[in-house]
């Protein structure tokens, strides 16, 4: 790479590169965005997943979509959870919804806050029938549990 200045600060050594804009930043300049930041997200924009900004573009591009990424992962925490355990409670809500599935989840936790974040997402505010299930995976003498899940979302009045 050659020796261009810093498109913000306009000092001679800018070793790294905007990820939607191309301008060269230097390390004081540039906005860092850690990789696994929207990894809850299956349908995150290959925008923000560059890591370096330039500050223009990090406050009128990724900066709203973090605040638009967390508002919705505050949602998923507060969204209703029913186990298929609990069919009583639930009997008279309609399923009128198609199932959500996760897959490949290292943890029960991770399992039901990812299904929780696409029912968030999809503007539903409670989870039926929530099935999580954990299977073995062995790699020689190492083992360890993979989970995935199923929810029907649901929409209280």
């Amino acid at each position: 790479m050659e020796a261009s200045p810093c498109c913000s600060c306009q000092k001679s050594k800018a070793p790294l590169q905007c990820g939607l804009c191309s301008g060269a930043l230097c390390k004081g300049c540039a906005q860092f965005v850690e990789e696994g930041r929207f990894s809850y997200d299956p349908s995150v924009s290959e925008d923000l997943t560059k890591g370096v900004y330039c500050p223009a573009c990090y406050d009128g591009t990724v900066l709203p979509a973090l605040h638009a990424y967390d508002e919705l992962m505050a949602k998923a925490r507060n969204v209703s959870v029913y186990f298929k355990t609990q069919s009583k409670e639930t009997r008279l809500m309609k399923r009128n919804q198609q199932a959500l599935e996760v897959h490949g989840c290292p943890d029960r936790e991770e399992a039901l806050l990812r299904l929780a974040f696409l029912s968030a997402k999809a503007g539903f505010g409670t989870l039926l029938d929530v099935d999580l299930t954990a299977e073995k995976v062995r790699q020689g003498a190492y083992q360890t549990s993979v989970w995935k899940g199923t929810g029907v979302p649901f929409q209280k009045d």
